[in-house]
């Protein structure tokens, strides 16, 4: 989805997953290349932002109200509570809820194979959620 294609709250969300989902593709890209050093705690917020907003993106697409919230956990089970069918695995995205604030202040040790699945359980779940919201437009 391109900016200019954004008509609602889900295209907006959904488009600012993509945007935080390859910021943390690129980031993680340039740490293993030595090109830059940055703490594996930036690469895992901008994954933890991706799935918070692609939660948001199909919960706004079903027209479902959420508090504002960082917490992964939460936003699955409204999803699961509505009946949305999510990806295998996304319970293992819970683990990025500590990266949304108190990840950016402290020290926690990453582990590259962490952030690879998260990679993976995101690519399945945008390209799940990109299909829900394209199928329901004109």
């Amino acid at each position: 989805m391109k900016k200019n294609e954004i008509q609602n709250s889900a295209d907006l969300f959904f488009y600012k997953s993509n945007s935080d989902l390859n910021s943390a593709k690129f980031l993680l890209k340039a740490i293993e290349s030595s090109e830059v050093d940055i703490d594996l705690e930036t690469v895992m917020f901008h994954l933890q932002q991706s799935a918070e907003k692609l939660l948001k993106s199909i919960l706004s697409h079903n027209r479902i109200k959420f508090l504002k919230t960082h917490d992964i956990e939460e936003l699955i089970n409204m999803c699961i509570e509505k009946k949305i069918n999510l990806v295998q695995n996304v319970q293992y995205l819970i683990n990025l809820t500590a990266y949304a604030v108190e990840g950016r202040y402290a020290i926690i040790h990453d582990d590259l194979n962490d952030i690879y699945t998260n990679i993976n359980i995101l690519n399945t779940l945008y390209t799940k959620v990109q299909e829900s919201i394209n199928s329901e437009k004109i």
